[in-house]
């Protein structure tokens, strides 16, 4: 009979194709960072029920997406051998280069907005142009680019404004536009939904469909798998690299715009919703590898879904603030050993 020939549970067909589920699943990058979601979403909802509101959902969507863009970003960076931790303060440099235009040079809102991602870009190609043509280390690269651009923002700030804060711009030719774009919301319940999570969802599915799915994607893991021969090979790699810089400049952008719609205006110097080192972790912990070669921006999502739920939770669950920074530390740790298992599955499952 056919039934006869199916292998059972505990055949050692069954048990090898058992195996082989598991280790597949095991090599998700995303795996790890989707399970320790699961551990906080429950902890903190018994904890703190309000988080699990409409409000407390939309305050969670609403840091992951601005966290998740940057992340995403950073993330194809990473897998690529590269590091990037401008990308915080260049959200900052190019929002106060858009209220400059408007405030005080008279702009429109979209000629400012193409002008300040315009400065974005220039950043991300001094960046990758130095990485490339140079050799030095791309960490040492972006921190002497984030100084740069931290401390030139303040300056700006301070000689054309004559405060580390620009506001008032709502009334510019074009804001309503923009702010369709940028800063639209949905209200449900007792929470509002706004369309940066659009923008994170929309993100991170076409960094997935490139990275799996193109030519460019395949550069990408090449270039941080194996630089030399990729070379070698053919692979683009310095135009990669070229590309990858650019696109995290401007994530820094829209980040930055998303912001300054929001409020109407920004703050230089003031505490913000991610730097690169914030990035950069939540990275990691969606499954990156700091080696390179390794990694995905639905990673890099979960990542920064689980940064903002611990957050909030810790927040509405009345614990004291030093509490996030060691249970981000917990949560780094963890990912750590839980990608150098995940790697070492990676390389058992076959290819078939």
């Amino acid at each position: 009979m056919i039934s006869d020939r199916l292998p059972t549970l505990g055949s050692p067909v069954g048990i090898t194709r058992g195996r082989r589920l598991a280790g597949r699943a095991l090599a998700r990058p995303s795996l790890p960072a989707l399970v320790g979601l699961v551990g906080v979403v429950v902890f903190f909802g018994l904890e703190a029920p309000e988080l699990l509101t409409w409000g407390g959902v939309a305050s969670v969507l609403d840091a992951a997406a601005l966290l998740g863009i940057g992340a995403v970003a950073v993330a194809l960076l990473l897998i690529a051998g590269q590091f990037d931790l401008s990308v915080g303060v260049l959200a900052t440099a190019s929002s106060l280069v858009t209220a400059l235009l408007i405030a005080n040079a008279g702009w429109d809102t979209w000629p400012a907005l193409l002008a300040s991602l315009g400065v974005a870009l220039a950043v991300g190609v001094v960046n990758g142009v130095l990485v490339v043509n140079t050799g030095l280390p791309s960490f040492l690269v972006t921190l002497a680019t984030f100084l740069v651009l931290q401390g030139s923002s303040q300056a700006l700030a301070h000689t054309l404004a004559g405060s580390v804060r620009v506001t008032g711009l709502d009334d510019a030719p074009g804001w309503a536009s923009a702010e369709a774009v940028f800063g639209s919301t949905v209200q449900l319940g007792d929470g509002r939904f706004r369309v940066s999570l659009l923008w994170w969802l929309g993100l991170t599915a076409v960094a997935t469909w490139a990275l799996w799915r193109t030519r460019f994607g395949n550069a990408v893991f090449a270039s941080g798998g194996a630089r030399r021969a990729a070379r070698q090979l053919g692979v683009p790699v310095r135009r990669t690299t070229l590309g990858l810089f650019c696109l995290s400049a401007s994530a820094g952008w829209l980040i930055g715009t998303l912001g300054l719609i929001r409020i109407g205006g920004v703050q230089v110097g003031g505490p913000g919703l991610g730097t690169g080192i914030d990035f950069l972790l939540i990275a990691v912990i969606g499954g990156c590898l700091l080696t390179g070669g390794y990694g995905s921006a639905v990673g890099a999502a979960v990542g920064a879904l689980l940064y903002a739920v611990a957050r909030h939770g810790i927040a509405l669950a009345g614990w004291d603030a030093p509490w996030f920074q060691a249970f981000l530390g917990v949560l780094l740790l963890v990912a750590l050993v839980a990608n150098g298992v995940v790697r070492r599955r990676l390389k058992a499952v076959p290819r078939s």
